[in-house]
């Protein structure tokens, strides 16, 4: 079902895919590589969560290749994760390692460590800023000279046990359930076929890899009416995390045997949602509950729908679609929905004529009676 069946088709693939390069080029000028990894930082920090494979550098070989698309970045980037081997496995990461450079509580004004606004667009005016046509790189290496001046890096770092998540003092006066750690190896949605229901690590991981738009989509419809949850953001973090792999020459596989290979950023959100949690006595009591989403790069909107479609999945109303983990996890891949709604646009001559032969007779036959005839 391809163009190539049609007489000529190859040919017309073939200059096809010239146009497509004609029109990436016919200005006379071409991206560099390197400049996207520089100044696309957001729409290299989607693409890796989407695709589940975290390189900046690849990330901006498949924007430009894609012409700034990011599903079809995305589309390029799985099919060449495909073709990677797994070497190793990466020890179990802790999130309370993260090397902080953005942590805000929408729940506490004040909490151990303070707030760290940190890089993001929450706190600028929204106005386009026309000076930025005539920025030049000599402008932008004097801009980054001055502020490293003016901002040296920090001599004391602030301990990482003194950013200790939110989320722990609420469970130290328990106001939230304590969870046991669970050793079960989690699902591998790239390796296996999700079959309903899922576990939690596989949701998780397919909503980490979703659709941003979609994501947040139906993050946004639980809000306004699905469920018309409004939770509190107890602690949104933005920070590197150090990835270390056991040493394959020690089969007691100790921690600190292990070696560092590299950190990634990541996004991570735990929100609250209060609870009318019903106790044996018939009383109800209020208990809060954690959504929990997190993804590669600076995502912070992603992350938190993906805590929202987290805790709802996890309740499951079967009222609303937004708790229906079929409903959700089949419709918020990119690569899968913008696929199936493109296969539209290929040839379906020999399904459409059948079509449009049922219908041709069909109104033969009823032209061909009376009216009588018709009616009875």
């Amino acid at each position: 079902m391809g163009y190539v069946a049609v007489k000529g088709g190859t040919q017309a693939i073939e200059e096809s895919i010239k146009r497509l390069k004609y029109e990436r080029l016919q200005k006379g000028m071409t991206l560099d590589c390197k400049r996207i990894e520089a100044g696309m930082r957001c729409l290299i920090d989607q693409v890796m969560s989407e695709s589940s494979l975290y390189s900046e550098e690849l990330a901006s070989i498949a924007i430009k290749q894609a012409e700034g698309s990011p599903e079809e970045a995305v589309f390029l980037l799985r099919a060449y994760r495909s073709t990677l081997p797994r070497k190793h496995y990466t020890r179990i990461v802790n999130t309370g390692d993260m090397f902080v450079e953005r942590r805000i509580s929408a729940s506490f004004k004040d909490i151990p460590g303070g707030q760290i606004l940190g890089a993001a667009y929450d706190y600028t005016h929204r106005l386009i800023d026309f000076r930025l046509t005539e920025e030049t790189d000599e402008e932008t290496a004097r801009w980054l000279a001055d502020y490293i001046q003016d901002n040296p890096p920090a001599k004391d770092f602030v301990e990482l046990d003194n950013l200790t998540q939110v989320i722990d003092y609420l469970r130290k006066e328990g106001l939230i359930r304590t969870c046991e750690d669970d050793d079960t190896e989690p699902f591998d949605v790239t390796k296996e076929s999700v079959q309903f229901p899922t576990s939690r690590s596989a949701r998780l991981q397919i909503l980490t890899r979703g659709q941003t738009g979609a994501v947040t989509s139906l993050g946004y419809a639980i809000l306004r009416s699905y469920g018309a949850l409004h939770p509190n953001v107890g602690e949104l973090r933005i920070g590197n995390l150090p990835l270390c792999v056991d040493n394959p020459f020690n089969e007691e596989h100790e921690e600190e045997d292990a070696y560092f290979i590299g950190e990634i950023k990541v996004t991570e959100v735990e929100t609250l949602f209060p609870k009318a949690i019903e106790k044996r006595n018939g009383r109800k009591e209020l208990e809060l509950e954690i959504g929990y989403g997190i993804c590669y790069g600076q995502n912070e909107t992603k992350a938190i729908a993906m805590s929202l479609l987290d805790n709802s999945l996890e309740t499951g109303h079967p009222e609303y679609p937004t708790h229906n983990e079929e409903f959700v996890l089949l419709h918020i891949d990119s690569v899968e929905a913008s696929g199936f709604i493109s296969h539209l646009k290929l040839p379906h001559y020999v399904t459409f004529q059948s079509k449009l032969d049922s219908v041709r007779k069909l109104r033969k036959r009823a032209d061909g009676k009376t009216n009588e005839e018709f009616e009875e």
